[in-house]
């Protein structure tokens, strides 16, 4: 293999974030080993390790660009599976506060709308066929552990399938585990201090229901995003489809504001809406089994590239070191586009002595901007009084910037589009700060004063 830099790797993790680092791994190792302590199901279905599977998923635009980048052809192996095209901008209506709907304009570009099972099983079944990449379902990952100077990672500890403990050598381990335990616990192990954590705590509960999508469906949308008026309410709807001619209906709330886990709790909730769009939608539509109800306190950045050292062969990805605020659909396709960021590195660092040495820090130091769109939307949860966490102390500028921003966009098709392909992560965050646009922003900003 002209590029390999080592014969082993072991990801832990068989989600998003694992099997697409997985499949960068299998271009530079002999053989990649993916450890996850779930059954992993032969058709998609959600699984106990992803208890958030049962919840609406967004794949955005840019996540589906990293996706094609890993697996040629995967759109169309998505449309086959039954996975919903959605025209970005075209196909979804988007109720926000004043502008109820939003303009829907044809940007030229789509994504899919479908299940979280139904996505990873996909990427799961083409893993699958690679001779060098092994999954290991039932196996509960205990601890990573580091070379006698505690400088690197060399090995991973588990229990197996039948309970027995195994021990695998390798020369790098990615940790997909979304909590990030494993990688603290060593670093407490080898004496380097944790790294600093930025949270946003939102105390967000939200309820997802499916149900068959009715005969008298709108035909003027695919999808609705419903956005609260806050920030007096944290009340939002989602109403994605799925394979096999189903809505996928989510309704959340912050800071206590929780949508009932009961059907005539959930319709009273959606009821109560700005607007009445989600509720006429889903009254008359059958419901598929039961509605399942989610919590998640914070979002979660936890800041490994400001650490003055860290062990050689480790590196955290995904949630492990980003947890954001699901309602923005950003997770999994952060996710792949780190796996991406991650192949590119490797395949730049075949001819050093040591590929591996330096390795974290540099990628760590690559994904800063990547991080910075979604966590910049994760930010505008401050809106919100009680939200907890360091406030921004510019804000209110970035509020102001926001809402001028929001109405010039509504005016003008190729503003809209810069905002969406921002949001889509096509883009990065500083574009919204062109200085050209920045200035027809402003000047939006004086004519509201």
């Amino acid at each position: 293999m002209a590029n390999q830099i080592g014969k082993q790797a072991v990801v832990v993790g068989a989600g998003m974030g694992g099997l697409t680092a997985a499949k960068v791994l299998s271009a530079h190792f002999e053989h990649v080993t993916v450890l996850d302590r779930d059954s992993l199901p032969e058709k998609p279905q959600p699984r106990p390790g992803t208890p958030q599977s049962r919840h609406t998923h967004a794949l955005l635009a840019g996540g589906m660009n990293a996706l094609e980048h890993l697996f040629p052809d995967f759109e169309q192996d998505l449309e086959r599976a039954g996975a919903v095209k959605t025209g970005v901008a075209l196909d979804v209506l988007f109720e926000r506060p004043g502008f109820d709907p939003f303009p829907q304009r044809d940007f030229g570009f789509n994504t899919f709308c479908m299940s979280r099972p139904l996505l990873e099983f996909s990427v799961r079944r083409l893993i699958e066929q690679r001779t060098s990449i092994s999954l290991r379902s039932r196996c509960r990952v205990t601890e990573l552990v580091a070379s006698s100077d505690g400088g690197a990672v060399t090995a991973v500890r588990f229990e197996n399938a039948e309970g027995q403990v195994e021990t695998i050598a390798t020369d790098l381990i990615v940790d997909a585990s979304g909590r990030a335990a494993l990688t603290l616990a060593l670093l407490e192990a080898v004496a380097v201090a944790k790294p600093d954590e930025t949270e946003i705590g939102i105390d967000q509960a939200y309820s997802t229901a499916v149900f068959e999508i009715p005969y008298d469906a709108p035909k003027n949308w695919k999808s609705l995003l419903h956005l609260p008026t806050a920030p007096d309410s944290s009340r939002a709807a989602i109403i994605f489809p799925l394979e096999n001619e189903r809505w996928i209906v989510s309704l959340g709330g912050n800071h206590g504001d929780a949508p009932p886990g009961d059907i005539e709790g959930f319709m009273a909730f959606a009821k109560e809406l700005r607007t009445a769009t989600v509720y006429n939608a889903i009254r008359n539509a059958k419901l598929l089994g039961e509605v399942t109800r989610f919590v998640l306190p914070a979002s979660v950045w936890r800041h490994f590239e400001r650490l003055q050292r860290f062990p050689r062969g480790l590196i955290p990805i995904g949630a492990s070191i980003c947890r954001f605020n699901p309602v923005f659909g950003q997770g999994m396709s952060v996710a792949a586009q780190e796996a991406v960021v991650l192949g590119r590195l490797l395949a730049s660092r075949t001819e050093l002595t040591d590929p591996l040495d330096g390795l974290a820090p540099a990628f760590f130091a690559e994904i800063e901007d990547l991080l910075g769109a979604p966590w910049a939307t994760a930010v505008s949860d401050f809106v919100y009084p009680k939200t907890r966490g360091d406030r921004p102390p510019d804000f209110q500028k970035r509020l102001q910037y926001g809402i001028a921003l929001t109405r010039l966009a509504a005016e003008d098709a190729s503003v809209h589009k810069t905002v969406v392909e921002v949001n889509h992560l096509l883009r990065p965050q500083s574009a919204l700060r062109d200085p050209v646009l920045a200035d027809r922003v402003k000047a939006v900003m004086m004519d509201s004063v």
